[in-house]
């Protein structure tokens, strides 16, 4: 038998008050997410949200040339389709599956409700946008001032903040794409890492066995990012309980 699955393994589902979910709960459906797996297109509109439980999505800028980079990650801690609640209904940017997994899928048209009656849910939502807007941010500043390996190591980190557990499913072509660079780069950089006894990569899984040792590698970037999520979401009490 596989892992058990529940809604609060999401922490946005988590933190919605017992009323309100319960106007939500029928709606939300488990859906496997597999790597690579597209959920929306830049310029497109989704039918539906996506509440991470298990899986990490990446939300990549893609160029005229078909390059790409990212600028922003999503996993059990918030939602894909934030355009969506925010009255834009399309973004410039593509959402990637890049570690494979399962999440909560809610029709848009649900949330969008929700969200308008003002409540618990909109200020809920517009809190953790903040925090993925302040992550977006620091990821251009990371990506124009660091290191190739600082970048690996802060993707690394906002990974395993969001998801449990210590092994990663990510190809060396993905993390490439992710964060911009030639792929030669993300060889060279998860080669040091893993001479440095901070991770063990096999073909498409990075295992990181140390994770104190990525800590002190990285750059400020992920600390800001952290540190600006836990002040926005720490005190918003858990709605569901278990």
């Amino acid at each position: 038998m596989g892992p058990a699955h529940d809604t609060r393994q999401n922490h946005l589902l988590a933190a919605i008050p017992a009323e309100e979910y319960e106007r939500l709960q029928a709606g939300l459906e488990l859906v496997p997410m597999s790597l690579g797996q597209v959920l929306s297109e830049s310029g497109g509109q989704m039918s539906h949200v996506y509440f991470p439980t298990t899986c990490i999505v990446s939300l990549l800028y893609v160029l005229a040339d078909g390059s790409s980079a990212e600028i922003g990650v999503v996993g059990n801690e918030g939602i894909v389709g934030i355009s969506l609640f925010m009255g834009g209904n399309t973004t410039p940017s593509r959402a990637v599956v890049r570690s494979a997994g399962h999440a909560y899928r809610l029709n848009a048209a649900l949330l969008v409700t929700e969200f308008n009656r003002g409540g618990a849910v909109m200020r809920l939502l517009l809190r953790y946008t903040q925090s993925l807007i302040t992550q977006m941010t620091q990821t251009a500043v990371c990506n124009r001032h660091h290191t190739v390996e600082q970048q690996l190591c802060r993707a690394l980190l906002l990974s395993l903040d969001r998801m449990s557990g210590d092994s990663l499913t990510m190809t060396q072509e993905l993390i490439a794409s992710m964060l911009g660079v030639r792929r030669e780069g993300v060889t060279e950089a998860a080669g040091h890492l893993q001479r440095a006894g901070l991770i063990r990569y096999r073909r498409g899984h990075i295992d990181v066995l140390d994770r104190a040792g990525l800590e002190k590698a990285v750059c400020e970037c992920y600390g800001v990012v952290k540190i600006e999520y836990d002040r926005l979401m720490d005190d918003i009490p858990r709605g569901v309980k278990p």
